[in-house]
């Protein structure tokens, strides 16, 4: 579903807590045929739906403003040469991406190979366009530590779009 330009998508889980909870409702006015459950029930499925919507929108629409802010700033750079020391920066990464992960979570997690190496890209919402392992991409992120406390670098994308074969 598009609202105003930004592609919202409800993850697997959201979907399937919903569906548990729809045939849980049914079940249970079928069974008891109380028809008062409905009045609570009904507005209860509708935010099971809605509210991760809003927080896909939400997040999808930051993330858009972001965009031409790292276009501008982004340092072009290898997989390899990205470090601890450069936590905080705004980098440009170009790869094929070798594994994708917690897709269904609306949370992808991304191993991205370049000639250097590979570099695990972490993404906090739904990318604007599916990308696929062995798609040729180019991501814009910043230089984060894999856990909060410690750990290894990894990017935290702002944007992964797939790379044309003329613009390679």
């Amino acid at each position: 579903m598009e609202i105003k330009n930004v592609n919202v998508r409800i993850s697997a889980v959201s979907l399937a807590v919903f569906a548990f909870f729809t045939i849980l409702v049914v079940f249970a006015v079928t069974l008891t045929g109380d028809l008062s459950i409905l009045i609570w029930g009904i507005p209860t499925l509708v935010l099971l739906i809605i509210i991760p919507g809003m927080l896909n929108y939400m997040s999808q629409s930051q993330y858009a403003g972001l965009v031409p802010v790292y276009e501008k700033e982004a340092k072009d750079v290898r997989a390899r040469a990205i470090t601890i020391a450069m936590i905080g920066k705004p980098v440009r990464l170009r790869g094929t991406v070798k594994t994708v992960k917690f897709r269904y979570l609306n949370r992808p997690h991304y191993i991205v190979e370049d000639t250097s190496g590979e570099m695990t890209v972490k993404m906090f919402t739904t990318p604007q366009e599916d990308v696929e392992v062995g798609d040729r991409v180019e991501i814009l992120g910043l230089v984060i530590k894999r856990y909060v406390v410690s750990g290894d670098a990894v990017v935290n994308c702002v944007s992964i779009r797939r790379i044309k074969k003329e613009e390679q």
